[in-house]
């Protein structure tokens, strides 16, 4: 019976992803087709036991180690029936579909004491939280292709808390884990699941190509440490779509690596969409940075929805970083109760260690934000440049950003050159109005 749902459910997001949308509702979700598997497998085939007590950490390797050494022609589909399945950490594998059925869970085990360590990433140089290794991401992927996490809105939850506590007492010997990561992969495709309660990062595509994360959701308390949503990294070709994410972090964060190790590494961020988030966060809903050495470019973002929020649209770099910011273009981003509606900052975030270079100083040009609407906007906005270089090219059209009259604020701006058009509140002044009409309404 399982079988045929199955064959029912990804027959239907087939159809789905191509035609849907049509032509009223662009989509990005192509750039990866979307392969049947002939060929499927149960955990329960090698003794999963969904009571949430039992530990199937040996059920999933041993699956995965069927689709990896068989390598049934179009790869395997590895079905997840309703229950709870207490596991360890555990590895993909290629030309694979992990697939969670309707009431399926995927839960992490709290032990962390035999939490596998791998080593850094070279463009972060160390652990993003502390120096040495990091703990293996909750579900990993390393030189992967043709990869599928999917499913009936199943959950993969990281009980985090422990993570978290561990955090918040300073007693980690390593970085957190994330919920996700792919390294080095490419055709991935994350679509129909619950991601709930992250260690750290939800979901981490490093050094990727191909991805496509749409019909999401992401979950983790408002108070819990770092637990960004959606982190793709020095990756391109990235399709981020139609997705909820309520975390204690940035929503949607890119980054390109750190100071020092992200500069020498020099792997961008590139051809990256996102389109259609709804969320809400005591930080940032669409951000850029603060790691951003590799260089990020060629990013679009629009059809935004936010609500409770530290701030709207977030870029963000520092000394040392080196790389760039450019081409970014944002729009269509409705902001409900925000600390600040747009912040592009040249101050934000600390270094991996002493050796940074405080001279290499990163190029920020050719952000282009426009249709942001927000209401209960304590302050509309700031633009902070670096005196040593100043972020140009900044464009501001048919911006409205309301606040209560006893705590509204106007804009901040220091070190910045660009054009504004119909901005309301008045934008500073180095945002010049002259020409703005012809250069703003160039850039979409």
């Amino acid at each position: 019976m399982w079988r045929l749902s199955v064959s029912i459910f990804l027959f239907s997001c087939l159809a789905v992803s191509s035609s849907s949308f049509g032509d009223s509702e662009a989509t990005c979700s192509g750039i990866v087709p979307l392969r049947y598997r002939y060929d499927k497998i149960s955990i329960t085939d090698f003794g999963g036991v969904g009571d949430g007590r039992t530990v199937n950490t040996k059920a999933f390797r041993a699956a995965i180690y069927r689709i990896q050494h068989l390598k049934r022609r179009g790869g395997t589909l590895l079905y997840i029936p309703p229950g709870v399945y207490l596991t360890e950490s555990f590895n993909l594998t290629s030309h694979m579909t992990l697939y969670l059925a309707k009431g399926a869970v995927i839960r992490a085990v709290q032990d962390t004491w035999n939490w596998p360590l791998i080593d850094p990433l070279p463009s972060y140089g160390r652990g993003r939280e502390l120096p040495g290794g990091r703990y293996m991401s909750f579900i990993h992927g390393d030189g992967l292709r043709d990869v599928v996490i999917t499913g009936q809105n199943g959950t993969i939850d990281g009980q985090g808390e422990v993570w978290w506590n561990m955090w918040r007492s300073r007693t980690l010997k390593y970085t957190r884990p994330n919920l996700i990561e792919f390294k080095d992969s490419k055709e991935i495709i994350i679509s129909n699941v619950i991601f709930q309660n992250s260690p750290f990062w939800n979901i981490h595509p490093v050094y990727c190509s191909n991805v496509v994360i749409h019909h999401v959701t992401i979950l983790a308390p408002q108070d819990s440490p770092n637990t960004d949503g959606i982190d793709p990294d020095s990756s391109y070709n990235v399709c981020i779509e139609d997705s909820y994410i309520s975390t204690g972090d940035d929503l949607v964060a890119i980054k390109s690596g750190w100071d020092q190790y992200g500069i020498a590494y020099g792997r961008p961020s590139s051809n990256i969409t996102i389109r259609r988030i709804t969320g809400s966060s005591p930080f940032a809903g669409i951000a850029i940075g603060s790691e951003t050495s590799g260089g990020i470019k060629n990013i679009i973002a629009e059809h935004i929805t936010l609500s409770n929020m530290g701030v709207g649209v977030n870029i963000k770099t520092n000394i040392g970083r080196g790389g760039y910011i450019k081409n970014i273009k944002i729009s269509d981003v409705y902001v409900d109760t925000a600390k600040y509606g747009i912040k592009i900052a040249g101050d934000t975030g600390d270094h991996p260690d002493e050796n940074y270079n405080p001279n290499a100083l990163p190029v920020v040009k050719g952000i282009h934000i426009k249709n942001v609407w927000g209401v209960n906007v304590r302050n509309a906005g700031s633009i902070q440049g670096l005196k040593g270089s100043p972020f140009t090219g900044i464009c501001l059209s048919e911006i409205n950003l309301h606040g209560s009259l006893n705590s509204y604020k106007t804009w901040k701006c220091s070190d910045v050159s660009g054009t504004s058009l119909k901005v309301s509140p008045w934008p500073c002044s180095e945002l010049r109005t002259t020409g703005g009409s012809n250069l703003c309404s160039s850039t979409f």
